[in-house]
């Protein structure tokens, strides 16, 4: 039980919660954009890019359930969430500053151990580092969003998701948004080096403020009661039985997260290849990639512009969604953003002009907020007390579950999805925007079925 009775949070508050989200999200978003055109300069084809990215969904389905239930359990002077929110922000930071540097640490040990080592090795070292990134932003993540329900009490509790999605949408914009900044601006290129150390800063430095700002409410914790119940399929029995509803909101979740990352994985190689017409240099000489290297300059730029643009509009309505899902329901709030998103992903599949591109991601920045909110808006009408940080790592199964489906299957159908172009080969990269869009209507037919508790309750 709670000593103390949860007060309504301040705008204030508000700002404080979600400024540690803030830095989560410059993290990885700077992971999201820059990861791809670091791995294939090291040699990695689509497919090796997407089994690298699998990363996320397998530290998330492993990572988040086992540190949610441990966070349930934990009893320190730092409080039940902070150990995790801060451990996991400070390796993250490490890894950030590691992987852009991956060629350079490879061959520093091999002339240390006075080997030759082979030049998949610093493929490989890469992969490590984006695995370890990986596995940290979930080991934050996961008690992150189990703190709402710790610390905001329950009518707050769509307001505070919708301060997470803001934090998450400025966030990604000033992650996207400094390097084409400072170049149109100031004719300053940032270094991807440069980049991935401001993401290292922004995520430790934003964890730090709302660990310090954000008292954590005592709560009893019983050891012994928790060690017996430490079952994970006795608590995925017990998560389903929660509500029916809780079954329909995670294969929503399920198709949603399909949809959503066949553009967080592969909308940088599409500008890349797609809209700048660069052929695949994966396996081509360094002088070869050194010829393209503007134009893989201008398209990471561009890519960086439109997920600055997607995540300003994410910004900008993330609160409006959350007044209106108040008023109008979680629910039909939520259809309307993923319908939105998948009509804009369609536009994406077949036109290739750019400034159509860039307003199209505006329109799928919409849905990315109601993403990032309702679906755990949804979801927390059903927790019960103590189970807040189990409940969100089992839910983030349906997150990271997905993504398994596009980093294998996505991956594999545009690596045969290959054609012949004047310096080599390319992909049609625009084929995840296809089965994205068809994910998206799945997840708005599936939600449409969810009995909405709060308009039951008006």
């Amino acid at each position: 039980m709670e000593e103390n009775i949860l007060k309504k949070f301040t705008t204030a508050k508000f700002l404080s919660f979600a400024i540690g989200f803030f830095g989560l999200q410059f993290a990885w978003q700077m992971r999201i954009i820059l990861s791809g055109p670091v791995t294939e300069d090291l040699g990695a084809d689509p497919f090796i890019f997407g089994l690298i990215w699998l990363a996320g969904p397998f530290t998330g389905m492993v990572v988040q359930p086992l540190i949610g239930a441990l966070s349930d359990r934990t009893a320190s002077v730092f409080g039940r969430r902070r150990p995790y929110l801060l451990g996991g922000a400070l390796l993250s930071a490490l890894a950030l500053w590691a992987l852009p540097n991956s060629e350079l640490i490879t061959n520093y040990i091999g002339a240390a151990l006075h080997i030759k080592l082979p030049a998949v090795g610093a493929l490989l070292f890469a992969a490590v580092m984006i695995w370890i990134l990986d596995a940290c932003v979930n080991i934050a993540q996961g008690p992150y969003r189990a703190l709402v329900p710790d610390v905001v009490p329950q009518e707050q509790h769509s307001i505070a998701n919708s301060y997470i999605s803001l934090a998450i949408g400025l966030g990604s914009v000033f992650a996207a948004g400094t390097a084409p900044f400072l170049k149109w601006a100031f004719g300053y290129q940032m270094s991807i080096n440069a980049q991935f150390i401001m993401a290292a800063l922004a995520f430790a430095l934003g964890m730090i403020w709302t660990c310090i700002a954000i008292k954590e409410h005592k709560i009893h914790v019983n050891r012994n009661e928790h060690r017996e119940k430490f079952s994970f399929i006795k608590s995925l029995k017990d998560f389903f039985a929660l509500s029916p509803e809780v079954g329909k909101i995670c294969w929503m979740q399920f198709f949603t997260w399909i949809g959503t990352m066949c553009l967080m994985i592969n909308f940088t190689q599409y500008c890349v290849h797609t809209l700048f017409a660069v052929p695949d240099l994966s396996d081509v000489s360094e002088i070869v990639k050194a010829s393209y290297d503007m134009q893989v300059l201008n398209a990471t730029n561009f890519s960086s512009t439109c997920f600055a643009i997607f995540n300003l509009i994410c910004f900008v309505v993330a609160i409006p969604i959350g007044v209106l899902s108040v008023k109008y329901g979680n629910k039909k709030i939520h259809i309307l953003s993923m319908l939105s998103m998948a009509a804009a992903y369609l536009g994406m599949a077949l036109c290739f002009n750019l400034k159509a591109v860039a307003l199209l991601m505006a329109i799928s920045g919409i849905g990315w907020a109601s993403i990032c909110a309702l679906p755990f808006a949804m979801l927390s009408q059903y927790i019960k007390p103590g189970t807040e940080g189990s409940v969100m790592g089992i839910f983030n199964i349906f997150i990271a579950g997905p993504q398994v489906f596009v980093c294998t299957l996505v991956s594999w159908i545009i690596n045969k999805c290959s054609f012949n172009v004047i310096g080599g080969i390319n992909y049609h990269w625009e084929y995840t925007f296809f089965i994205g869009a068809l994910c998206l209507i799945l997840a708005s037919i599936i939600a449409s079925s969810v009995k909405d508790k709060t308009v039951e309750s008006n």
